[in-house]
């Protein structure tokens, strides 16, 4: 498995082992048969269907960009040094910055 980190620190897995299986229609019963060594013990299991696990993975990476924009944002205010004449004009391009972000986390979400 492939750990997945981000710049927030964030690990996360980007592989999972994933089965074969068989799901009744009827009742939802689900069934991995696989050969038996005679050592199986049974345990209880949950299962969650790779299309729901992907649309989760897909929204965690948009989650992830939207922090990474805005995290930005905070490192280039923490960062700005303006000139004294310069701090209004700082200011409002750093406001800008901001709407900008904040839009494309709307746009995103």
């Amino acid at each position: 498995m492939k750990p997945m980190v981000n710049k927030s620190g964030f690990q996360g897995k980007r592989s999972v082992v994933r089965i074969q299986a068989w799901q009744c229609i009827g009742c939802g019963k689900v069934e991995a048969p696989q050969p038996c060594l005679g050592v199986c013990q049974d345990r209880k299991i949950e299962l969650v269907g790779a299309e729901a696990y992907q649309d989760v993975l897909s929204e965690l990476e948009r989650a992830q960009q939207r922090i990474d924009a805005l995290r930005m944002l905070l490192v280039r205010l923490t960062r700005a040094k303006p000139r004294k004449e310069g701090w209004s004009a700082s200011w409002k391009q750093l406001q800008q910055q901001a709407r900008m972000a904040l839009d494309d986390d709307f746009r995103l979400s």
